[in-house]
């Protein structure tokens, strides 16, 4: 849940206290001006304020602009079976998700579906929203690697992004200090969610061959303990440029990758999908490049981990080369002075 900040003593008003206006001021007139975490502080403030600041139209209007993608009917229905509907799914989607130790328990409740709410915004502005419901019983899901696409191959969409005339190609830090996205993964049946982006890009590169623009984000958590010792939810959003220069949004997808950058299969992705989405702290982050910090760290881990494996790999084909050079002596040795 949201790690609330300490609320400020009561605001004195003409000799009295905020709590002392009507309630029908407070909850028209201030409350609906708040944003979600000021509104979250603001219930601790007194029972009163408690009381107003939990009205679930107030928290609705917060999500709604906050994630245009939720006006979708799937998402409308699923909501109001959270514990305390809208402002339950703003506690488990607004912050960033923080799952950095595997934990021994298994997930309460099995999945059959997760519903995907993804939203894309240039300077704070939607420019796609999408959603994607994927079933997660059958055995081609479990078996085969794990990948969500929003987009078809050969589908894009249309955008209002204009590219600088003086750009003959897309610009890269065009894209990068502009563009932000939000995946929020749901859980209908165990009614929670999680949001998957890192907020901000971790990578903006453009592609050798397309020059299309891939930008990249990255949610890094915990694995089984192994080989999966923490893996990688990758989003990657390629962007093209059109004639005229109007920029269109070509591929929206998803991966997850271990520490080798192998392939998660759908079953075992679904597992830390789950067991993250129970167990994770969702916390606010703390500066804009905090994603990409952890992402960073991740990469490091990776490298590190594949100079062990070739140190341990020289390591067995010395021992191997040993034990062959024993063998074929011992046996000569034996031959010769028997």
């Amino acid at each position: 849940m949201v790690a609330l900040p300490t609320p400020p003593p009561p605001t004195t008003i003409q000799g009295g206290t905020i709590s002392t206006l009507h309630p029908d001021i407070l909850q028209t007139h201030i409350l609906t001006l708040l944003d979600g975490p000021t509104l979250a502080a603001t219930a601790c403030a007194s029972s009163e304020l408690h009381a107003l600041s939990t009205e679930d139209k107030l928290w609705q209007k917060i999500c709604t602009s906050t994630w245009p993608s939720i006006n979708d009917p799937i998402v409308r229905s699923i909501i109001p079976t959270f514990p305390s509907g809208h402002r339950s799914f703003f506690s488990d989607s607004y912050p960033l998700l923080h799952h950095n130790h595997h934990s021994s328990s298994f997930p309460t409740t099995n999945t059959e579906c997760f519903v995907s709410a993804v939203d894309i915004y240039y300077k704070n502005v939607p420019i796609f929203s999408k959603v994607e419901t994927t079933e997660t019983l059958s055995d081609w899901f479990k078996s085969s690697p794990f990948r969500l696409d929003l987009l078809e191959p050969k589908e894009f969409v249309q955008t209002w992004i204009q590219n600088q005339p003086s750009e003959k190609e897309l610009s890269v830090e065009q894209l990068e200090e502009n563009i932000t996205l939000s995946w929020i993964l749901i859980d209908p049946k165990g009614r929670r969610a999680m949001n998957l982006s890192s907020e901000r890009p971790v990578s903006v590169q453009r592609h050798w061959l397309t020059g299309e623009v891939v930008v990249k984000f990255s949610t890094i958590m915990a694995g089984d303990g192994g080989e999966k010792e923490y893996v990688e939810c990758g989003v990657m959003v390629c962007c093209g440029e059109k004639e005229g220069g109007e920029v269109e949004v070509r591929e929206v997808s998803m991966v997850m990758e271990d520490m080798e950058g192998k392939n998660l299969a759908g079953k075992d992705g679904l597992v830390i999908l789950q067991e993250a989405m129970e167990w994770g702290e969702r916390k606010k982050g703390k500066g804009r490049k905090e994603g990409k910090g952890r992402y960073e760290e991740f990469v490091e881990r990776k490298k590190e981990r594949k100079e062990r494996m070739k140190k341990l790999e020289k390591a067995l084909d010395m021992a191997c080369i040993a034990t062959g050079i024993a063998v074929f002596v011992s046996f000569w040795t034996f031959i010769l002075f028997r």
